[in-house]
């Protein structure tokens, strides 16, 4: 069951960002559990390759031209969701992490409206993302949300990329 009320989402420019050391924990735990998920695990941040524990140590710079979305509850950060702007009126959403102790709390469908209305004021016509196949609860959230999945625009395998208009 979600419960909308509780949660708070603010959205702003990478560039921003205020210093925020539950921001940094959140993207590390994605990219932790991500690695792991790829069996390449990966004990601490440190370890995470050199891209990602750029994104964990200094969101600030790492996503200066991108808008990071935080949903609260409380004083506490328990989710994020980072848009990337791209070309020609499309958007990315990248980074969508809701900590494991709070899902099922609407906290992810929150972190979504918030980012397509973002999308969607700024003059975005469309939004991809990708996820790894084995993230089935993901997937089902944005096949909710109106995403398709399309042809992919990445080489790794498992990626399923997925689209919509905004």
């Amino acid at each position: 069951m979600s419960d909308h009320h509780e949660v708070a989402v603010v959205g702003r420019p990478g560039r921003d960002l205020l210093v925020d050391d539950e921001l940094a924990a959140l993207l590390a735990a994605y990219h932790l559990r991500t690695e792991a998920e790829k069996s390449a695990p990966v004990a601490e941040a440190e370890g995470l390759p050199d891209r990602y524990r750029a994104e964990v140590t200094d969101p600030r710079t790492a996503f200066a031209d991108d808008t990071v979305f935080v949903a609260r509850i409380g004083d506490a950060s328990v989710g994020c969701l980072v848009v990337t702007p791209l070309l020609h009126g499309r958007a990315e959403i990248k980074r969508l992490w809701t900590d494991p102790d709070v899902r099922g709390r609407g906290i992810g469908s929150a972190l979504l409206d918030a980012a397509l209305a973002r999308t969607a004021e700024s003059g975005v016509a469309t939004i991809r993302l990708s996820v790894w196949e084995w993230r089935t609860g993901a997937i089902t959230l944005y096949e909710r949300f109106g995403f398709a999945v399309t042809k992919s625009w990445d080489e790794r395998d498992r990626l399923v990329c997925m689209e919509r208009s905004v």
